[in-house]
């Protein structure tokens, strides 16, 4: 029959037709093959997602061969040379380009919504001084979800619209909350004429003048960062907003989820890795030796490659030309001489080339961070302030998603088989003990 997959048993020379939907077999057509009635049928196995679709989406496109990156459709590249992150968000979760009055009517619903409650300052005050900022990210958005009860009215459209809106205005005050707090600093309120980046620079940096005015092109490169980390199909964060969301909680628990998901090194921490990585280097002689251990497998080289794009990141393409732009602007970077020979060599170096390493979007993200003055602590916050507009299109998108129950994937079990229990007395030597993996 067209379009479909024939699967023959070899157990037991049975086969199966199964259908071929948008390039995807369903894994629950693979229950039917049994090798006695009693069984459960064979099972798909697939640490790490490595080719499971645990859902359909119409949010984000990625084509790892080619090197594309698609929002609703379109191109990372048009988005980031002619949108704006409320713009862009707006498309992630509306679906479609905002016609200027919605454009204006978002802009205000965000707006409007920027500030958070007192009581949030008193819960961010309870950390120790040197908490890790996105520690505080976590805790103080899952917060959230006592200031707003109603939040938890998931099927109420316009509650749905109203957390939405929330949690896009207040990821940015409450990062620059943690960072102000992190450096024993009066917070800033927003100031609501700036923009969105503006916004958050305003409440990161300004001390004692009366309005902060942030330069422009690092305003730009900030937001052009924004829009680039706003979605990227179904990450590690993004899968644990929608594994957390099936369960039905409010959207502030399953952010901050997500946020917790975000924390680790290999995925929001991948910037900060890099600029910890080229501050070990230090100088430009030490870097053949630093290349050698990469190739004997003593060091890691962090901000190259990726898990899903094969020949080059389109986001590193945009950012690099914004990493030039904000440099030129804030002074060289201590680092930028390391970075640029070791990216000369990565893409010269066959070691590297057959591998596939090349610069992705977190190698050149670091820069405008440090070049900003902001400490590599807050890298994964600002990751997250932009990746709330693409989590919560993704968290709504699930929701509404008639085929999406609760998440339990199934296991291959390898442990031991039914046993009796032996009274303690009656037990020999003690064995070593199975540890969790």
């Amino acid at each position: 029959m067209p379009d479909s997959l024939t699967v023959t048993d070899n157990r037991t020379g049975r086969t199966y037709d199964l259908p071929i939907e948008n390039g995807a077999v369903h894994a629950t057509a693979f229950n039917a093959m049994q090798v006695t009635e009693d069984d459960h049928g064979l099972m798909v196995y697939d640490p790490a997602f490595l080719n499971t679709a645990s859902c359909s989406s119409r949010i984000t496109f990625i084509d790892g061969d080619r090197g594309i990156l698609l929002y609703r459709g379109y191109p990372i590249e048009q988005l980031a040379e002619h949108s704006t992150f409320l713009e862009t968000a707006y498309l992630l979760i509306h679906g479609e380009l905002p016609s200027p009055s919605e454009a204006a009517a978002f802009e205000h619903d965000i707006t409007i919504h920027t500030m958070v409650h007192e009581n949030v300052k008193s819960f961010m005050d309870g950390f120790h001084h040197d908490a890790h900022p996105m520690a505080m990210l976590l805790s103080t958005v899952g917060a959230l979800s006592t200031f707003y009860p109603e939040s938890t009215n998931i099927y109420d459209e316009e509650q749905r619209r109203i957390s939405i809106n929330r949690l896009i205005a207040k990821m940015p005050t409450l990062a620059a909350f943690a960072y102000r707090h992190s450096r024993g600093l009066p917070y800033n309120y927003p100031d609501n004429d700036l923009s969105f980046a503006g916004n958050f620079l305003s409440m990161m940096f300004k001390m004692v003048e009366p309005r902060y005015q942030a330069v422009p092109e690092i305003e730009h490169a900030l937001d052009v960062l924004f829009i680039l980390h706003a979605d990227h199909e179904q990450n590690c964060s993004t899968n644990a907003m929608r594994g957390v969301g099936s369960s039905h909680p409010d959207p502030y628990s399953a952010t901050a989820a997500a946020i917790a998901a975000l924390y680790g090194p290999l995925h929001g921490g991948a910037n900060e890795a890099v600029v910890r990585m080229l501050t070990r280097i230090g100088t430009l002689d030490r870097l053949p030796e630093f290349i050698a251990g990469v190739k004997a497998g003593k060091e890691r080289l962090m901000g190259f490659g990726h898990r899903v794009y094969k020949n080059f990141d389109p986001r590193g393409v945009v950012i690099k030309r914004m990493a030039d732009q904000v440099l030129s602007v804030t002074g060289v970077s201590p680092f930028l001489q390391i970075a640029r020979e070791l990216e000369k060599i990565a893409l010269e170096d066959e070691y590297f080339v057959s591998r596939r390493l090349y610069p992705n979007v977190d190698f050149y993200s670091g820069f405008i961070y440090q070049a900003l003055g902001i400490p590599v602590e807050m890298f994964p916050v600002l990751f997250a302030i932009p990746r709330t507009a693409g989590w919560l299109s993704q968290w709504e998108e699930s929701l509404l998603d008639n085929e999406q129950k609760i998440a339990r994937p199934k296991q291959v079990y390898l442990g031991a088989a039914t046993r009796d229990y032996t009274p303690m007395h009656e037990r020999g030597v003690s064995r070593p003990q199975v540890l969790a993996s």
